[in-house]
């Protein structure tokens, strides 16, 4: 009792932490969400309390950067996923050891610089003046300028370069402790690469897969500079909306309950992720536990005649 006792003690800056800049902070926008615009010079009042700006946040006019919000967050998170795996996998089981730190160090080069400033390096490339454009239209791929800044497919881009790196790493550390036994055990049993991966690699790594895409799904839903700088009018996303809504409108209110919608929204769509997952490896599970029940019970019954055997 006195070990646990100051184990929780030591337990008390983080949670102290996490109270006054995490708990307080969403506490103190869901309470100005049930409020309202005071006037034209006021930000907020709560003394009349009602869901209207909950009602006005799901009009059709922003229910539709919601859908736009939801779908780059998925499609960005998949393009993660997609590109980083491949990447984290060479990197864990092909790369020597002892080249592994320079590759870590690459993958964490973007973050040296500002999120602002390489994002803009992503409007330089992408503008119909830039390098790409004359590269394409040298080569013959295109006739006119290339028209992708300012659009939706310009912020997927901009979303995957910025949060690439959050997949690859987590996924690095999941593969490299599979470790090559598992891997070739499954061999020596006939299996082949690719099912070795989807049956051994990757259910194993599955703590970083969902790492992975929990530290790209959050934030990317609220991003507003990628949008800003790359989207437009045509790329906007609900961060933009909220950003303006405390910025420029001043109508912390509806600021307010657009946030407390965009979490909702979050964590309703990784449940909803997270069943069909389950839904989708439930038969993989169960095929195993047929596959694998007797041989593990031969091994078992072979491990005890071992151990007779050495007694005797």
């Amino acid at each position: 009792m006195r070990n646990r006792s100051a184990g929780g003690f030591l337990a008390v800056p983080a949670w102290a932490w996490l109270a006054v800049f995490f708990i307080a902070p969403v506490a103190m926008v869901v309470w100005f969400s049930f409020g309202y615009k005071p006037g034209i010079f006021g930000t907020h009042a709560n003394d009349i309390l009602s869901f209207d700006r909950y009602i006005e946040a799901l009009s059709p006019t922003f229910f539709a950067t919601f859908q736009n919000t939801l779908g780059v967050g998925i499609t960005g998170t998949i393009l993660c996923f997609l590109i980083g795996a491949p990447v984290a996998y060479w990197m864990a089981f092909k790369v020597r050891p002892s080249r592994r730190g320079i590759l870590i160090a690459l993958v964490l080069v973007p973050f040296w610089t500002n999120f602002l400033v390489r994002t803009i390096g992503w409007q330089v490339i992408l503008s119909p003046e830039g390098w790409m454009s004359g590269l394409l239209q040298a080569v013959g791929i295109i006739d006119g300028p290339l028209e992708l800044l300012y659009t939706r497919t310009a912020v997927v881009i901009g979303v995957v370069y910025n949060y690439l790196p959050l997949m690859i790493l987590p996924l690095f550390v999941a593969f490299d402790r599979v470790g090559p036994t598992l891997r070739e055990a499954s061999k020596d049993l006939g299996a082949g690469k690719i099912s070795t991966f989807f049956r051994v690699t990757l259910p194993l790594s599955q703590p970083g897969v969902i790492a992975g895409v929990l530290l790209v799904f959050i934030p990317l839903m609220g991003d507003y500079i990628t949008a800003t700088v790359l989207g437009g009018a045509r790329g906007n996303m609900i961060g933009q909306l909220v950003a303006s809504q405390f910025q420029t409108a001043q109508n912390w209110a509806l600021g307010s309950a657009m946030a407390v919608l965009l979490m909702i929204v979050i964590t309703l769509t990784i449940a909803v992720a997270a069943l069909i997952i389950w839904l989708i490896a439930l038969p993989f599970r169960s095929a195993n536990r047929l596959v694998l029940g007797p041989v593990a019970e031969d091994a078992t019954d072979a491990a005890t005649s071992a151990r007779q055997e050495v007694s005797v």
